[in-house]
């Protein structure tokens, strides 16, 4: 009885695989035709098509392949313009005691540039 059961389980696994067989064959076709179906001239023109439709193709990639921001998503930073009164602000400040990152968060500049400034004044301490 289990050895009828064994080949009824053959004979379907033999159908499964010719049936799978058929059904790749007709799909390889029908996507081979695909782009006729839908009035493109081409394969090529067909996939330029479906990458425009979905956004993707043309676009540069970034890193990990993800799509490039866009110039105008971009947030740039202004460059900090460093005048004589920054430098007196930081000075005074390094007097009351502040640290390096409260005087950027104050005055709106970045900590290496605070580091600069103090150095330049002869704030900091001569390494050992």
């Amino acid at each position: 009885m289990v050895t009828k059961q064994i080949k009824e389980l053959e004979v379907t696994k033999a159908k499964i695989a010719a049936l799978e067989k058929s059904i790749a064959k007709r799909l390889s076709k029908e996507l081979a035709t695909l782009h006729k179906n839908y009035g493109f001239g081409s394969l090529g023109e067909f996939i330029r098509a479906l990458k425009g439709a979905s956004g993707t193709g043309s676009r540069r990639k970034g890193r990990r392949g993800r799509p490039a921001k866009s110039a105008d998503k971009v947030k740039r930073r202004r460059r900090a313009v460093i005048t004589d009164e920054t430098r007196a602000s930081v000075k005074k400040l390094v007097e009351a005691g502040k640290t390096g990152s409260q005087i950027a968060k104050a005055l709106g500049i970045s900590l290496p540039s605070v580091q600069n400034i103090k150095k330049a004044l002869g704030l900091v301490k001569a390494r050992a």
